[in-house]
């Protein structure tokens, strides 16, 4: 489907605006009923340039008269607004509008930004090194050994703390509950010797005094 309206530069090798020259933008739409020409800047914020009635009048942001920065042209359906010298606050994406049938039709946005310049970085040269300085292959094979060897050192004895202290702990433990059982073990045989009885294993009994009969 065709669109209502297009935007485009005039002239087709343009593909950039060049600071201080002239910018000419066109318009195309399928109807005649006047185009308004609108810039979104690089925030983002539409800002309306101009409206282009159908007899060719320019009306300006606020009523204003033509000013100098720009310039407005209408041939049959076609409508151009020129930027008689394009500078940076005049970089953005440009919007031809019309309305038509009570509904508002936005042409694609046309980018119009200076080319991007880009520089080369620059390049770090790297001194050559010394004999001296120069590390060999056994070197570095030395120091990763020394590493891994500290390594191992540091992990086997995290290891032997965690093997020890809780077999240390658990002795400890052992010698304790085996002094509470001795101590408990006396107490009891304290309290058994302290009960005596005769030797033949029978209490001893008192001989009863028989009653006297009046």
């Amino acid at each position: 489907q065709k669109s209502m309206v297009t935007a485009k530069f005039y002239n087709s090798k343009t593909t950039h605006p060049q600071s201080g020259k002239p910018l000419e933008l066109e318009c195309e739409s399928s109807v005649d009923s006047g185009v308004s020409w609108i810039r979104q800047d690089k925030s983002g914020t539409l800002h309306f340039i101009v409206y282009i009635s159908t007899l060719s009048k320019p009306t300006f942001k606020e009523n204003q008269m033509m000013p100098s920065h720009f310039g407005t042209f209408k041939s049959g359906k076609s409508y151009r607004l020129t930027v008689k010298s394009f500078k940076a606050e005049d970089e953005g994406t440009y919007f031809c509008t019309v309305n038509y049938n009570q509904q508002l039709y936005f042409s694609s946005g046309l980018p119009a930004f200076f080319p991007v310049t880009t520089t080369a970085a620059p390049v770090k040269t790297v001194p050559p090194t010394t004999q001296g300085s120069q590390v060999t292959k056994r070197d570095v094979c030395l120091q990763s050994h020394e590493a891994e060897t500290s390594k191992e050192k540091e992990l086997n004895f995290f290891c032997e703390i965690f093997i020890w202290v809780p077999l240390a702990a658990a002795c400890l433990l052992l010698l304790i509950a085996l002094a509470i059982t001795i101590v408990l073990c006396q107490k009891t045989r304290r309290r058994r010797c302290r009960c005596k009885r005769p030797a033949n294993g029978k209490p001893k009994m008192n001989p009863k005094v028989p009653s006297q009969q009046i």
